[in-house]
């Protein structure tokens, strides 16, 4: 070890400042990521969606549906209204909503969305507005709608 640094690591041993650098240093890279990482209630209530971090990308999956068993056939909600039929049968719970959604400004990410209540795939924009609200949009050319999630659970 190179006597300077030697001799820095002495002083801080000295002061008593190893132990609390060495917490700063393991507790900063441990610090909550920026984003809506979280858990969001949709706008209509009947889904909650997990959004983190994948990679470069923003994820979000279905984890709670206020009615996970369909009504018509008793068994736990699926994916009915898919486009692709080899897709049909695979569970909402879990579902991955969010596909491509990368960071283009503060609190901003831009991609695609599945929407299962129609089986289609919008153009994508999410925003978060302040800690506990997240603008989800969606639009097929010039058309676009949205609603608002609220956070239920970090």
């Amino acid at each position: 070890m190179p006597s300077t640094r030697r001799t820095l690591l002495a002083r801080f041993h000295t002061l008593g400042l190893i132990g609390p650098l060495l917490l700063v240093a393991i507790c900063s890279g441990h610090a909550a990521e920026p984003g809506p990482n979280g858990v969001w209630l949709t706008e209509k209530g009947d889904a909650r969606v997990q959004v983190s971090r994948c990679g470069a990308n923003l994820c979000g999956k279905v984890v709670w549906l206020k009615e996970p068993i369909d009504p018509a056939t008793g068994k736990a909600q699926v994916d009915d209204k898919n486009r692709n039929a080899a897709l049909r049968n695979r569970p909402i719970l879990g579902l991955q909503l969010f596909i491509g959604m990368r960071t283009v400004g503060p609190n901003a990410w831009s991609g695609q969305i599945y929407n299962a209540d129609d089986g289609q795939i919008y153009d994508s924009k999410v925003t978060q507005n302040g800690p506990d609200r997240l603008e989800v949009r969606g639009c097929v050319g010039p058309l676009c709608g949205g609603e608002t999630w609220t956070k239920v659970s970090r």
